[in-house]
């Protein structure tokens, strides 16, 4: 007798498995984390098999799970299409979404999935630069959704998280004992400024590695221990990683993640795309 996958287990299994753990993928689905440990536990004992290696502190998949999230978002995505054909022909159009470089991930690559699963005759342009120029698209109208890193929140947005600054190198490097410290930070990086004044208040001297606006060119520095910069907390590439310098270089302000929502925005789908947003910063 033929038996049925539940879509709904599917997706939390699959959503787990992207956003890296329960707990993250809890918030990205608008439930428990004890909801959906149970509904990995129903489709594990409805399959016969275990889909998550439960031994190590992060999550991994089986090889039986590894298998069936190929199945799982190939299901998924054509259900997704199927309801979104039938039921979202009023959803059509275009939004712009600004995004600063360094808070692009985690967070904005699942936002931008799940809204093309939701949204599928709807396109969002990513717009990747610098806080102000962002701030400015948006005072222009240029664009109907947009993030930026800043000490305090304009009238018309809202704060999604507030995270600390942190020292940045390469894994294992030591650039960060030098002195003159190596700094590459682009030139419109809103937190250069602030990062140079805390050095010279700590007393340490300090030189430019690079001038660039080029984040690219700034990470390449830092990934090969030439210079150090900072970040936000968690937002670190797997190529680079927080120094554990010990007190040895002075602590960094926190910085506020805002979102700005346009009032004016006519295409249907902008408030959906900005709660989705607000979920997967809520879920980090």
């Amino acid at each position: 007798m033929a038996r049925n996958l539940d879509l709904t287990a599917l997706r939390s299994f699959a959503t787990v498995a992207d956003a890296g753990g329960v707990t993250r993928a809890a918030g990205l689905l608008h439930l428990t984390q004890s909801a959906v440990s149970m509904q990995l536990k129903r489709l594990e004992e409805a399959l016969g098999v275990s889909l998550i290696d439960r031994s190590g502190r992060s999550v991994a998949l089986t090889p039986a799970g590894e298998q069936l999230l190929s199945y799982a978002r190939r299901l998924l995505a054509l259900n997704d299409e199927a309801w979104a054909r039938l039921t979202g022909a009023a959803f059509e159009g275009r939004i712009t979404l600004g995004v600063p470089h360094d808070i692009v991930y985690p967070a904005i690559p699942l936002v931008l999935q799940r809204f093309a699963a939701e949204f599928p005759r709807m396109k969002v342009q990513l717009v990747s630069s610098y806080t102000r120029a962002l701030r400015e698209q948006f005072r222009r109208g240029e664009a109907e959704v947009v993030l930026t890193t800043e000490d305090e929140v304009g009238p018309d947005g809202e704060t999604l998280a507030v995270k600390r600054l942190v020292w940045i190198g390469a894994p294992g490097g030591q650039a960060w004992r030098q002195r003159p410290l190596r700094l590459a930070h682009e030139e419109r990086c809103i937190f250069r400024a602030g990062v140079q004044r805390r050095l010279d208040e700590a007393g340490i001297a300090w030189e430019n590695a690079v001038e660039t606006n080029s984040t690219r060119t700034s990470e390449a520095t830092v990934s090969a221990d030439l210079a150090v910069h900072t970040m936000i907390e968690g937002t670190a590439p797997t190529y680079l990683e927080e120094i554990a310098h010990g007190g040895a270089l002075p602590g960094l302000r926190e910085t506020r993640i805002n979102l700005y929502v346009s009032n004016a925005a006519a295409a249907p789908g902008v408030e959906a795309l900005a709660d989705m947003i607000r979920t997967s910063f809520a879920a980090l």
